[in-house]
C-alpha cells in the first residue's frame, strides 16, 4: 500500500527541467512574440537584398566563384576546424561540468563551496575576456599555449559552469527513491549516483547539453580573436584574398545556419521524446 504513492511520483510526467511549462495566456504570447519578429525579420532581410541588388552585390559574377569545389574545399576545411574546436571543448566541459554539478550535490563543504563559487563566478564572465586573458595573460607568466588551445580552453572554462547546471538540475530531477532504493539494495552513495541516478539524469538533459552545445559551437568564432582557421577567420581571409566580402560572409552565415538548424533540431527531436519516453515507462 505504501508504494503505491511512489509509483504515482515516478511515473508523473515533468514538464520540464529548466523552467515551468508556459500556461494558454503564455503560449500565445509566445507565439504572437515569434510571429512579430518573423515578419521583422523577414523585412529585414528584404530590405538588405533591396539594397545589395542596388549595389550590384547579386550580380551572377559575383557569386560564380561559389561554385567552385576550390572555394568550397577551403570553407569545408574552416568548418572542420570550428567542428573539432567544437567537439574537444564540449568534451572537456562536459567532463568539469559533471565534476562542478557532483561538487555542487556533495554534502561536504569542502566539495561544495568551491564547485558553487567557480559556477557563480565564470557564469557572469564572458567568454571573450577569458580568451583574452588566454591570449595576453598567461603569455607573460610562461605559459604559452598552443593555438588551437587558445581557443579551446577558455571555452572550456567558460561552458563548463553551464553545463554543470544543466548536470545538477538533472539529478535534483530525478526521484529521490530512486537512489534511496539503490541504497537499501546496499549499494554506497557513489554506486547510486554512478548506476541509478545519472544514467537517468544523463537522458532527461540530453536536450538541453545538445542546446548547450550548439551555442558552444557557435562561440568558436571567437577563434577569430586568436587567428584560429576557424569558420569565421577562413571567411576572413577568402574576403580579403578575393575581395568578395559580402558574399564570403553571406556564405560563411549561411553555413553556421544549416549546422546550428540541424543541431537544433536534434535538440527538439530529443526533448520531443522525452516525455513519451516517461509515458511509456508509467505503463
Amino acid at each position: 500500500m505504501t508504494a503505491a504513492p511512489g509509483r504515482r511520483r515516478a511515473s508523473a510526467p515533468s514538464s520540464t527541467l529548466l523552467f515551468d511549462e508556459p500556461g494558454p495566456r503564455g503560449r500565445r504570447r509566445i507565439r504572437v512574440a515569434t510571429v512579430a519578429g518573423a515578419l521583422v525579420a523577414l523585412a529585414l532581410v528584404a530590405l538588405a537584398v533591396r539594397q545589395f541588388a542596388a549595389n550590384g552585390q547579386l550580380a551572377a559574377d559575383r557569386w560564380q566563384p561559389y561554385a567552385t569545389w576550390p572555394m568550397w574545399r577551403y570553407l569545408l576545411g574552416g568548418l572542420w576546424s570550428t567542428a573539432l574546436a567544437a567537439v574537444v571543448s564540449a568534451a572537456l566541459a562536459m567532463a568539469a561540468g559533471l565534476a562542478l554539478a557532483l561538487g555542487r550535490l556533495s554534502h561536504r563543504r569542502w566539495a561544495r563551496l568551491p564547485a558553487g563559487a567557480y559556477v557563480e563566478v565564470v557564469r557572469t564572465i564572458p567568454a571573450l575576456l577569458l580568451v583574452y586573458l588566454v591570449l595576453f595573460a598567461l603569455p607573460r607568466y610562461g605559459v604559452d599555449l598552443p593555438l588551437f588551445w587558445k581557443l579551446v580552453v577558455p571555452l572550456a572554462v567558460s561552458n563548463a559552469a553551464a553545463f554543470a547546471e544543466i548536470f545538477r538540475a538533472g539529478v535534483l530531477s530525478v526521484e529521490r527513491g530512486q537512489g534511496e532504493a539503490a541504497l537499501a539494495l546496499g549499494l554506497s552513495h557513489g554506486q547510486s549516483m554512478r548506476l541509478v541516478v545519472l544514467p537517468q539524469a544523463l537522458r532527461r538533459v540530453l536536450p538541453s547539453i545538445v542546446s548547450q552545445s550548439v551555442g558552444l559551437l557557435k562561440d568558436t568564432s571567437l577563434g577569430f580573436v586568436v587567428s584560429y582557421a576557424e569558420l569565421l577567420y577562413s571567411g576572413k581571409v577568402l574576403a580579403n584574398y578575393n575581395g568578395l566580402l559580402i558574399q564570403t560572409y553571406i556564405v560563411v552565415a549561411l553555413i553556421y545556419l544549416v549546422v546550428n538548424a540541424s543541431l537544433s533540431k536534434l535538440a527538439r527531436a530529443l526533448e520531443a521524446r522525452q516525455p513519451r519516453r516517461r509515458t511509456a515507462g508509467a505503463g
